[in-house]
């Protein structure tokens, strides 16, 4: 995937580029730092534990796989935002797959995760396979859930307290999205 340029909706330049090995260490910090700034996450301050060597191994892994993708937005060179995205590894689901996402709380709502999730979707569709992107929000993410419907997706269902925050249960939608035809037998 070739570098892209866009522009937030306060004006700033900012970069979608895939992830490379020689990002893990800025990486690691920058999931640490912005697992703090939102309970939103699948982790908290501290909870992340992957080290930089790992995070380097992963990202080779990903830079080498069809079915996968990490994306990174920069703005003036920082890391603002990262997609991942896995597809399934056997021939019957790898057509499908799912992303997470993170965005600073700085750059919230100007636009850096619409241009992150549009680079996954022409990625995607250039990657040729990928036809089905499934994600897990939780329920009371407004925000995210109305820029995951803006984008194209459907609730599909609900898992019930899949999130446990300080002992407070939290569900999650599994919201879908199909990018092309799809034959159903």
């Amino acid at each position: 995937m070739k570098e892209i340029e866009k522009k937030t909706k306060n004006g700033l330049s900012v970069i979608i580029r895939e992830a490379k090995p020689e990002d893990a260490r800025e990486l690691v910090n920058y999931v640490e730092s912005s697992s703090g700034e939102s309970d939103f996450l699948s982790f908290g301050p501290g909870e992340f534990g992957i080290s930089v060597e790992e995070e380097r191994k992963f990202l080779q892994e990903y830079k080498e796989s069809e079915y996968k993708v990490y994306l990174l937005a920069c703005i003036n060179g920082a890391i603002v935002g990262s997609l991942s995205f896995s597809a399934g590894d056997r021939k019957r689901t790898r057509h499908c797959g799912e992303f997470g996402m993170t965005v600073r709380k700085d750059f919230w709502g100007v636009g850096v995760g619409s241009h992150l999730m549009d680079a996954l979707f022409d990625w995607s569709l250039a990657q040729g396979e990928i036809k089905k992107i499934n994600l897990y929000v939780r329920t009371d993410n407004v925000r995210a859930i109305r820029l995951y419907e803006k984008k194209g997706f459907v609730i599909e269902g609900t898992v019930s307290k899949e999130v446990c925050i300080e002992g407070n249960y939290y569900d999650c939608h599994v919201m879908g999205m199909f990018l092309g035809d799809t034959k159903t037998e």
